[in-house]
């Protein structure tokens, strides 16, 4: 029996030689779209420690994405002044690299160079990389995206969050108490904080999907909180209460400025 044993082993090839065939194999690249030294040095060494069977590769300019390179790109992490500029070859991009997926290198969540709105509208763009985080959180967010998946910081969200906050209570300080609704129907200052919040996305074309991320809610509260929106405002549908929405906007800033010796 044991000679059956000693048979079986030396027929089967040496399990170093099996890893480094399968590591060829696999071979990907991470693609780097940014000035020389954008990436710290350490921050790559951690990359290939990491990830052994990534090949890391720079390109200075988004016309050299639009080529082949040593082995398939997984992931292309793209500077945000590229964005535009990669954004007009983004057709030619996802063709040369179908299964890579592309995340914008964001050195500050908290100041984002590109607002929230132009990377959720991009067709190029799935994600953002903030450079500001600790190793093993930012190792973690590139394992994620290796794998396909997006990754929005929150930090990105919160700034966004307040933006709106601050818009939208100014449009509703600025709406007539007075102005009266369609019959049936309320004004919009009957409308809760977060109700306004919604549907003034809503008037900006945001499908319930893209509302939800922004707000941290789910996709089917999103949906309540409309549903609650068109009962209150008496109209038909999410078209009709955009609309409302956007004609007390317009109001608002076609109104004149108060005079100083107004009280």
């Amino acid at each position: 029996m044991s000679s059956l044993v000693v048979e079986s082993q030396d027929q089967a090839p040496p399990q170093g030689a099996n890893t480094a065939a399968r590591l060829m194999e696999a071979k990907q690249v991470i693609l780097l779209v940014t000035d020389d030294g954008a990436v710290s040095n350490n921050l790559i060494f951690a990359l290939e420690r990491e990830f052994p069977w990534l090949v890391i590769e720079r390109v200075d300019s988004v016309e050299s994405i639009c080529r082949d390179f040593s082995h398939p790109v997984a992931l292309i992490l793209l500077d945000c002044q590229r964005l535009k500029s990669a954004e007009e070859l983004s057709a030619q991009i996802l063709n040369r690299h179908p299964r890579a997926l592309v995340a914008m290198i964001e050195p500050d969540a908290h100041n984002p160079a590109c607002s929230f709105p132009e990377i959720q509208n991009s067709p190029l763009v799935r994600g953002v990389l903030p450079m500001n985080l600790a190793l093993d959180v930012w190792l973690s967010i590139v394992r994620l995206m290796l794998r396909g998946g997006e990754y929005f910081p929150a930090a990105m969200l919160h700034t966004y969050a307040k933006e709106i906050d601050a818009g939208v209570t100014a449009v509703t300080s600025a709406i007539p108490a007075t102005a009266e609704p369609p019959a049936g129907g309320a004004r919009l200052t009957d409308l809760t904080p977060r109700e306004m919040q919604i549907l003034s996305m809503v008037s900006r074309g945001l499908q319930n999907k893209q509302i939800a991320v922004q707000f941290r809610l789910s996709e089917n509260t999103v949906k309540i909180h409309i549903h609650h929106i068109i009962s209150k405002l008496g109209t038909h549908n999410r078209t009709e209460a955009a609309a409302r929405f956007r004609d007390f906007e317009a109001r608002r800033e076609s109104s004149p400025a108060p005079r100083a010796d107004e009280p």
